[in-house]
């Protein structure tokens, strides 16, 4: 690890934690004379190589940009997953697994994972990784196709909503050549950046990949959820019982963000150790906080009023070259009656911005929200308290087709900018 003291935290499906884990950082935090804890949630991620990489790499210029702080750092591994296809900017190719194959097929890593996400389907993982490669004609294969994903989420439960709106997602449930083919003329959309003009609709099974992804992010995302408010915010209530002088700064990328934002509403009674959250393209609603949903007032966030948990601000820090999210969030999570079909671009417009993520756009509906770029952010404008949205595409643009630059957050800027969200001189 590039930083020390570093402790590792490893959850379950459930959100238990590692014993050994919790008792060690409980154990030495205050032996080790932390006074600020930097504590980061991967979001999709292989394995634990991978997500060690991240921090590693992430937490590196800390030191140098606050030499005279008390630092200490906590890498959370959660059973998450990456599809091998995603590029991740200045990762080295010993940990990013080798890219796959042209075309829909599944490869091996990602069907490792996905084996790993969907316990005991590994029949139906065989099965759909057949009629990718064999891509049948006519609407039945896509049908067959559509049936295999469903299965994969029955029993997996259902993901704990965003906002008080959210129900199952219209992908999961639509005709699947439908689904299919919307996903296919989005891909090539986000290939095509001159523009839609001139090219007809791709075959539907180029996207039937992109909805098996999506059933992946769907499995996720709820999981993020329940470790965050299940496990690491009651894990922090004994944080703050065991060493109250200890100042904890939340960190999470994707659906990592979701993860450490969820643990607001799991920190138990009146426990406040949290100084600072700052979420990196996070893969959840830019609704979540809301007061009042702009289409139904009588609606709201999940975890409406949980930034005031926070004794500092909540940043958010989005990017529109974040293809994943600009593009195929929208297009994934819009509910079944939500009849309208869409294309690459025209998906923002069409859709509207009820299906935003916060990694996109930055949170909405929340009154007071601050609005800053990256630039005012590092000069010192960042709020005291409350949500402050920071446009980060200055330094978050790389990445090719399909997650464009969702994973390009390893930037010493992004360091500075926690830094800076919790005060740390």
């Amino acid at each position: 690890m590039s930083v020390s003291p570093y402790w590792e935290l490893t959850f379950d499906t459930s959100g238990d934690v590692d014993p050994p884990e919790r008792d060690h950082l409980l154990a030495q935090v205050t032996e080790q004379g932390v006074r600020d804890l930097v504590v980061f949630a991967h979001g999709w991620n292989e394995d634990r190589s991978a997500a060690t990489a991240l921090y590693r790499r992430f937490f590196a210029p800390f030191p140098g940009l606050a030499p005279k702080a008390h630092l200490g750092y906590v890498g959370v591994v959660w059973p998450s997953m990456r599809f091998s296809d995603e590029p991740i900017p200045d990762f080295p190719r010993s940990v990013v697994a080798t890219e796959a194959a042209p075309g829909p097929a599944l490869d091996q890593d990602t069907r490792r994972g996905l084996l790993i996400a969907f316990p005991d389907r590994a029949d139906v993982i065989d099965q759909v990784a057949r009629l990718l490669d064999e891509r049948p004609d006519g609407d039945a294969g896509l049908t067959e196709f559509g049936r295999l994903v469903r299965l994969l989420l029955d029993g997996a439960g259902r993901t704990a909503a965003d906002t008080d709106e959210d129900g199952e997602p219209a992908v999961f449930t639509e005709e699947p050549a439908t689904a299919c083919a919307e996903f296919a003329g989005a891909l090539a959309a986000v290939a095509a950046p001159g523009g839609t003009e001139g090219f007809s609709l791709p075959n539907p099974w180029e996207g039937a990949k992109e909805l098996l992804r999506q059933a992946a992010y769907y499995q996720m995302k709820g999981r993020a959820g329940t470790i965050g408010e299940h496990g690491l915010g009651p894990l922090l209530g004994k944080l703050a019982a065991k060493a109250p002088g200890v100042r904890v700064h939340l960190v999470g990328h994707s659906f990592g963000g979701r993860l450490v934002a969820f643990a607001l509403r799991g920190l138990p009674g009146q426990a406040r150790p949290v100084k600072s959250l700052t979420l990196l393209e996070g893969a959840f609603s830019h609704y979540v906080f809301a007061d009042q949903l702009p289409d139904d007032p009588h609606k709201s966030g999940a975890l409406k009023d949980q930034q005031r948990r926070i004794d500092g601000p909540l940043v958010c820090c989005h990017s529109h070259f974040d293809a994943a999210l600009g593009t195929f969030y929208p297009l994934a999570s819009r509910l079944a009656g939500d009849d309208r079909s869409c294309l690459g671009d025209e998906i923002a417009a069409v859709l509207g911005p009820r299906w935003g993520a916060l990694g996109h756009d930055g949170v909405q509906a929340v009154p007071g929200t601050a609005r800053l770029d990256l630039a005012g952010a590092l000069a010192g404008r960042l709020p005291a308290s409350g949500c402050a949205n920071v446009d980060a595409a200055a330094v978050v643009r790389r990445g090719g087709p399909p997650a464009g630059a969702h994973s390009d957050i390893l930037h010493p800027e992004l360091a500075r900018v926690v830094l800076a969200a919790g005060r740390i001189a």
